[in-house]
């Protein structure tokens, strides 16, 4: 336990009482959520969930069914029952808070069979103030010891006709969807989180925490309304293979009164274990720049040849560019052997450690070094595993030898098509959040942890929390991102990005890659450009929260608006506090966001195709204290489509008891600088 976590109220009070078939209720802290746990006439267990007095949850089935094992699923009973409180605060390395308040009422349920052979296992429920979660947990015992794990029956039982917003789930593109506005019955397979609204206004995110040697889950609506969590199976057909003990990863609901309550909860990262790795000061929040854009437009290739985009002298005029304008690294794709030819199909060709002729990686890591500009790794696998975890170590240590702190990898492959080579030769293709992928995408965190290196994962496993756990999984892509502004078809609409705080962004970090400058780079007439006005872009710094984060446009683009850019430059990606201040899912939202040891504030608002005028109150300011805002908004005539550039940035004196007026264009949206008045 850290010393801010030693110092907290912490409490622990351990209740047994041995109970038959009895109901079992746990409430939050502040009681505003009450969940029953109870076993049917069938010896079925269920469980239910109460939000201020009202069933926002129905009675939901529970439990597990095996392969030539009797199931976890009937013919049980409550044995007894134990109930424990916690109340502590612990501190995050990096992140969107430095402080987390981990504050539940735990209730263990301890079921054993009433007919076959002797089962028994337990159901685990945390009630918190912003949610629950809920686990099962199988103890060692004769009947099972390694198992094949054939479905979970775990189901949200929620109203019908509540609006939801999702993916679709074990689809070709993984993450990368736009997200869907529907009734709850309309939902498919869809992945988590999904987003739903009730009638009442209530808001829930459905999703899952600490997710470790197991599927990951999508919701798969049996009869209406009734949404199951589908494991994800393995190539071999099991969901999982299991040897007991085991726990499974923690099924998670998030509650709040509104769409901003979600925005401000910790459930995830506090249903996860505290950090493993020990002093993790080498994991570095920062701003970089990259030879990533070029490609998407197609002014440079990954491969080798004319206009490849990864030559030493490239990067180092992308490291000059870095090192004037205070980023800390150079993102470069395309380095190394395997590019060339159809990359997408031929994993095995990549290798990790060898560059190609016309980049000299080590002259390149000693020219950042002398910059203080670190250049970051980049390892595409095309989802051949396999050749990764074999090149693994030796690409790790090399980097570590050069200085290079973070490293990207990728996992471009079709969903259901990540390749794993077996002991014998033989190809099987598992699904990425599959448990072979999600153990996978683990191990490529674990020994880049040995190398004190961190990961950005592109095309990755969801985002469960575990950052707590392994902090060197720094940020992750897993959703649309800015690469379909390039060539998408559709490019994202203005309303994908005020939909993603309330959906993906609920899981963690993303790596979105904002910052796009020149918008219309195929004329304004084009299909493919950017759907934002230039202001908008500033204002993803701020509400797309990731400790990493790129200014992704060529370095010449932003030459062109050098007042705007100056935003950029300056905005932290690490910070003491956040407070999601307003908004609506895909309407539009407002956070504001504090520097980590520092005074300063950060407001950043973004809304849809809508124009809209809001009033920002700064009561979140220390009360008696002066600032100075700057302020970087929308021009008067400024619209996403055809007036993306009017803009005007302006100054004015402001405290706690101001309210702050921001137009946001449609389209468009708002940066806020708030400084400490001398």
């Amino acid at each position: 336990m850290n010393k801010v976590a030693a110092a907290a109220l912490a409490a622990a009070l351990l209740l047994v009482t041995t109970v038959v078939n009895a109901a079992a209720t746990v409430s939050s802290p502040d009681g505003q959520i009450v969940v029953t746990v109870d076993v049917d006439d069938h010896g079925q267990p269920d469980y239910s969930v109460a939000y201020r007095g009202r069933i926002i949850v129905m009675p939901s089935q529970l439990g597990l069914r095996f392969r030539d094992r009797y199931p976890l699923d009937s013919a049980l009973k409550i044995a007894s029952t134990q109930t424990r409180t916690s109340d502590e605060t612990w501190e995050q390395p990096w992140g969107e808070r430095r402080l987390v308040r981990d504050n539940f009422h735990e209730l263990t349920v301890n079921l054993v069979s009433t007919q076959g052979p002797d089962r028994r296992f337990s159901l685990v429920f945390r009630a918190y103030d912003d949610g629950i979660g809920f686990r099962y947990v199988v103890p060692k015992q004769p009947y099972y010891g390694d198992v094949a794990i054939a479905d979970e029956l775990t189901m949200f039982t929620i109203d019908p006709d509540a609006t939801a917003w999702w993916i679709p789930g074990r689809g070709w593109n993984r993450y990368e969807y736009l997200y869907h506005e529907t009734k709850v019955s309309d939902i498919m397979l869809a992945h988590t989180p999904a987003t739903l609204r009730l009638a009442d206004g209530t808001h829930l995110s459905l999703h899952e925490a600490a997710l470790v040697d197991y599927p990951g889950y999508v919701l798969d609506q049996r009869r209406p309304g009734e949404l199951q969590t589908n494991l994800t199976p393995l190539s071999a057909g099991p969901r999982a293979l299991k040897t007991t003990p085991f726990a499974t990863p923690w099924r998670t609901i998030q509650i709040a009164p509104n769409a901003v309550g979600l925005l401000n909860s910790s459930l995830i990262l506090n249903l996860n274990e505290p950090n493993k790795l020990g002093d993790v000061s080498w994991v570095e929040p920062g701003r970089y720049v990259g030879i990533w854009w070029a490609m998407h437009l197609g002014k440079k290739t990954w491969g080798s040849g004319p206009n490849h985009g990864a030559t030493t002298a490239e990067t180092e005029r992308y490291m000059d560019f870095a090192a004037a304008n205070g980023f800390s690294g150079v993102l470069v794709e395309g380095w190394n052997i395997g590019w060339d030819g159809d990359w997408y199909s031929n994993g095995a060709a990549f290798s990790f450690t060898k560059p190609y002729p016309d980049f000299d990686l080590k002259a390149v890591t000693a020219y950042g070094a002398k910059k203080g500009v670190r250049l970051i790794g980049h390892n595409e696998t095309s989802g051949n595993i396999t050749n990764y975890e074999n090149q693994m170590d030796a690409a790790y240590a090399l980097y570590e030898s050069l200085g290079i702190r973070q490293v990207k990898t990728g996992y471009v492959a079709n969903g259901g098509g990540m390749q794993r080579v077996d002991d014998k030769g033989i190809t099987h293709f598992e699904w990425h959040d599959s448990q072979i992928g999600v153990n996978h995408y683990l191990k490529s965190v674990k020994e880049a942890a040995k190398h004190k290196i961190s990961i950005i994962t592109h095309e990755p496993i969801k985002d469960t929390g575990l950052r707590r756990t392994y902090p060197n999984w720094i940020s992750r892509e897993g959703a649309r991102g800015q690469e379909f502004n390039a060539w998408g078809e559709p490019p994202n609409p203005p309303s994908h990005t005020a939909t993603l705080p309330y959906t993906r962004l609920l899981a963690g970090p993303m790596d979105f890659t904002p910052g796009i400058f020149d918008l219309t780079f195929k004329g304004p007439d084009a299909e493919q450009r950017v759907s934002t006005t230039l202001m908008k872009q500033l204002a993803l710094y701020v509400v797309i929260y990731a400790p990493v984060q790129m200014a992704a446009d060529l370095p010449e683009n932003y030459a062109k608006y050098p007042d705007a850019f100056r935003f950029i430059t300056s905005v932290p990606t690490d910070w003491e506090q956040s407070i999601a201040l307003a908004g609506e899912v895909g309407d539009y939202v407002v956070y504001a966001r504090q520097r980590r040891g520092g005074q300063d504030w950060y407001i950043g608002a973004l809304t849809n195709e809508d124009g809209r005028t809001l009033s920002v109150p700064l009561d979140f300011l220390t009360p008696g204290t002066r600032y100075t805002a700057t302020i970087y908004h929308d021009g008067d005539n400024a619209d996403w489509h055809d007036n993306p550039y009017d803009y005007a940035i302006d100054t004015k004196e402001v405290d706690s008891t101001t309210a702050l007026e921001l137009r946001l264009a449609p389209g468009g949206g708002a940066a806020v600088k708030l400084l400490p008045s001398k």
